[in-house]
């Protein structure tokens, strides 16, 4: 990918279960790309990546499979003005389903 590997989920290494994330620069502009399983367990380190970055936009190409709070998260990403780069369709149904259950 030629990005700058950030992190790699420690906690994860136990299950065998990572998600990586990558830092691209394209056209001035921040990307946190994203790839492996995106799961409740790993939004603190994403949180901490994002912080640090200030408002970078997150590539979702390369992410396999999420749970209900990675989707909650990527909700929340998007309502602060986080772009989410290329994510799949059935991510997207499922946040718009997850906005209408909590209003």
């Amino acid at each position: 990918m030629g990005g700058t590997p950030l992190a790699i989920c420690p906690r994860c290494e136990v299950t065998n279960v990572t998600l990586r994330i990558e830092e691209k620069t394209e056209e001035g502009r921040i990307i946190l790309h994203l790839s492996g399983r995106m799961q409740a367990t790993h939004l603190d380190e994403l949180r901490a990546q994002i912080r640090h970055k200030g408002s970078p936009a997150l590539d979702l190409h390369e992410v396999t499979l999420v749970d209900v709070g990675a989707v909650h998260f990527l909700s929340l990403c998007e309502s602060d003005g986080i772009d989410l780069l290329h994510c799949a369709p059935y991510i997207r149904e499922w946040m718009g389903r997850e906005r209408n259950r909590r209003s």
